[in-house]
């Protein structure tokens, strides 16, 4: 197709995430992707393609067209691409689910397979307050969550993510009404604040009777606002609600599978939740799939209650295409030096972007694993930041005040100094 009568195609019936319709702002057109690079179908600002800093959405950790992720799923194509998992089971979701609960921690063992991020802590959520309905504490039906955080977009998730500050301000009057925290102070380095640890106490201890759970993201707060946090507070979060009788929900969908230098985010704490979510990065960013991961504790008590199950059944749960290429994924972190890889990325990411600090209108500069920020003291314009990447030939994905990358681990070393060149030129452009 032509890439002009595409684009009016897509300006007439394609509503985009986060955009009005019709859109105001003309997408890039990608012909195809391989490795780091996105292959435009028309030029931009001079280049034919772009190095990829977003990861697709942080999900693409191997690139795109890797031999090993592609073979996996050309065989499973050979034996089926889908069957129903309420009543069937398969090799790859089997496989998928015990591999899960390899590498997680302890004491997570059973593993609920939805097909998106929000469907992911949907579920947590649901198991949370079916859990507490089951052993016959019904009052416990609300969550505490920290200011900055996000979630999803869908109605529950949306509950729990920043009340303010974040996307979803408009439902204020329609969601359930959960329990905010401030936000976690200081990095990822800094020490536990003692009158925030008092906060969290007291709050926990107020609500404790009310409480399902506590969720947070670990480490990372994603979409919500990109900031970092101490572990320290992880390792909190779990003394007060075992203290309390509060199930704890950690968030991993952005974090999960190396993206903060530990496989998972809860592994620089050293503590294990209740109830684990995971997505974006599981199937390598092939496929749409995702995990919510609990401990026995919550299944059986589920499983003891009055309705025995857990009402949730996605059409392409357990999906077998996406199971496949998840196992194949993490075979393929897990059997390399992935550590090494990150922390690579996090060396060029911190010396590449070193210099940004003194950008005029740069409010912060902050990098941990295979993630870089900068903060901007003002609203980024958007299509400024976006072209003048592009013009160094990289795609970025700006929002808010933050300009941000999350390479793929197979990034290079040139290619990191693009990007991170990009991220430079796009903060003094937007």
């Amino acid at each position: 197709m032509d890439p002009r009568h595409l684009l009016d195609l897509d300006r007439a019936h394609v509503w985009h995430p986060y955009a009005p319709m019709p859109g105001t702002v003309d997408p890039y057109v990608v012909e195809s992707a391989s490795g780091v690079r996105l292959r435009l179908a028309q030029p931009v600002a001079g280049r034919d393609e772009l190095v990829d800093g977003m990861s697709s959405w942080w999900a693409a950790i191997h690139g795109y067209g890797h031999p090993v992720l592609d073979e996996a799923v050309r065989a499973q194509l050979g034996r089926m691409s889908h069957v129903m998992f309420g009543g069937l089971t398969h090799e790859p979701a089997v496989r998928l689910a015990a591999r899960l609960v390899e590498i997680t921690p302890e004491p997570l063992q059973h593993v609920f397979l939805g097909d998106s991020g929000s469907v992911a802590v949907e579920v947590a959520m649901k198991m949370c307050l079916q859990y507490w309905v089951s052993v016959g504490r019904p009052a416990k039906r609300r969550l505490l969550t920290w200011r900055g955080g996000y979630h999803g977009d869908t109605f529950h998730p949306m509950s729990v993510c920043d009340p303010e500050g974040g996307m979803h301000a408009l439902w204020g009057g329609v969601l359930p009404h959960q329990v905010f925290a401030e936000e976690p102070p200081g990095g990822y380095d800094a020490p536990l604040d003692g009158a925030y640890a008092a906060h969290l106490a007291e709050l926990i201890e107020r609500h404790a009777g009310e409480l399902a759970a506590v969720i947070v993201e670990p480490v990372v707060q994603g979409a919500g606002g990109m900031r970092f946090h101490s572990p320290a507070y992880l390792r909190l979060l779990r003394e007060l609600c075992d203290r309390h009788d509060v199930l704890l929900v950690f968030d991993e969908i952005a974090t999960g599978f190396g993206r903060t230098g530990e496989l998972f985010a809860a592994d620089h704490a050293r503590v294990s939740p209740d109830v684990m979510c995971l997505g974006k990065a599981l199937t390598g960013g092939y496929l749409t799939m995702a995990a919510t991961l609990c401990t026995s504790r919550i299944a059986d008590g589920i499983s003891r209650g009055e309705v025995p199950v857990l009402a949730h059944g996605p059409t392409f749960m357990g999906n077998p295409l996406a199971a496949a290429v998840a196992n194949a994924s993490i075979d393929l972190l897990l059997g390399q030096d992935w550590q090494v890889e990150v922390k690579r990325i996090e060396t060029g990411l911190r010396a590449g972007l070193a210099d940004a600090a003194s950008v005029p209108g740069v409010h912060d500069v902050r990098v941990l694993g295979a993630i870089g920020v900068v903060q901007l003291d003002h609203p980024v314009d958007m299509r400024a930041a976006t072209a003048a990447a592009a013009a160094e030939g990289v795609w970025l994905r700006p929002f808010r005040d933050l300009i941000y990358t999350m390479p793929p681990y197979v990034t290079d070393d040139t290619d990191l100094g693009r990007i991170t060149a990009a991220v430079r030129a796009a903060a003094a452009a937007g």
